[in-house]
């Protein structure tokens, strides 16, 4: 592994030449650690782990990227900080995490937030950038890979397709879908949903979708336990109780889903009989 020197002098995280009093006041990167596969961390996000001090690092995606790049031989220096949560229980309050950030590069440490997926999408990026901004600390942000979109991707469900869906909304599978309209070519991704499941199931149901829509669960994306689980809003909730469905897991909602290897004969792309009604340009 290369060093992230130059020959005019020092770097910051994203490899930029540092200016004087940079790493004297430290500063502050948040970086997306995408759905968990080492592989689709970026480039530039790596650079900053590598120039880091300090890895204030998630749970979910960002500690399994750690651990993939350790045992890829990709030897990272920085003190590693575990605020990871778990469902229902946070391990260090969101509070606590902005305070960390500002006091560890107000004493001159280079900061990596390091988030799974992308910091910026339900992530609460937003807000540790405003916190650290307000208390004049330098911030970068390098965007990740959700897993709204890489995670259906593996499954081979495109969130949009040409004849079949023009549009896609990324919910957290709470309250947002009381009000979310649309039929079945508008593509809803959940995240964090397993939990809500049936309710969002039912609510989705009762639009223009029908309970007939197609529904794909995708388990533990480019994990160890990934998995499928294809059915419809009205059989889902079932069919996820009788497998054990469990988090992480990405919901996806609409006639998308059909293009699916995984989906069944019955609610496969061919066993469509006419193509929706979707106006084109």
């Amino acid at each position: 592994m290369t060093e992230n020197t130059f020959e005019n002098g020092p770097t910051d995280a994203s490899g930029r030449a540092a200016r004087d009093g940079d790493i004297e006041h430290g500063h502050v990167a948040l970086v997306g650690a995408g759905p968990g596969d080492p592989g689709l961390l970026t480039i530039r996000g790596l650079r900053a782990l590598e120039a880091a001090d300090v890895i204030v690092a998630d749970r979910l995606g960002a500690r399994t990227v750690l651990d993939g790049l350790a045992a890829e031989g990709v030897a990272l220096t920085a003190e590693i900080v575990d605020v990871g949560k778990l469902p229902g229980h946070h391990a260090v309050p969101q509070d606590a995490i902005n305070e960390l950030l500002v006091t560890l590069a107000q004493g001159g440490r280079r900061v990596v937030r390091l988030k799974g997926g992308d910091p910026y999408v339900f992530g609460r990026g937003g807000e540790e950038l405003a916190y650290c901004r307000e208390r004049g600390v330098d911030v970068e942000v390098v965007p990740g890979i959700t897993s709204a979109v890489s995670v259906p991707a593996i499954a081979g469900i495109p969130l949009t397709h040409r004849g079949l869906a023009t549009t896609f909304t990324v919910v957290t599978g709470h309250d947002q879908i009381r009000a979310l309209g649309g039929a079945r070519d508008h593509t809803v991704v959940l995240l964090m949903g397993v939990g809500t499941l049936a309710n969002s199931a039912i609510t989705l149901a009762r639009g223009e979708r029908g309970g007939e829509c197609p529904v794909a669960i995708v388990e533990d994306g480019y994990g160890p336990r990934q998995r499928v689980t294809i059915g419809t809003l009205d059989t889902i909730a079932h069919q996820a109780a009788a497998r054990g469905v469990r988090s992480p897991a990405v919901v996806v909602v609409g006639d998308v889903v059909r293009l699916s290897p995984y989906a069944p004969a019955e609610l496969a792309a061919s066993a469509l009989t006419a193509p929706p009604a979707i106006d084109r340009p």
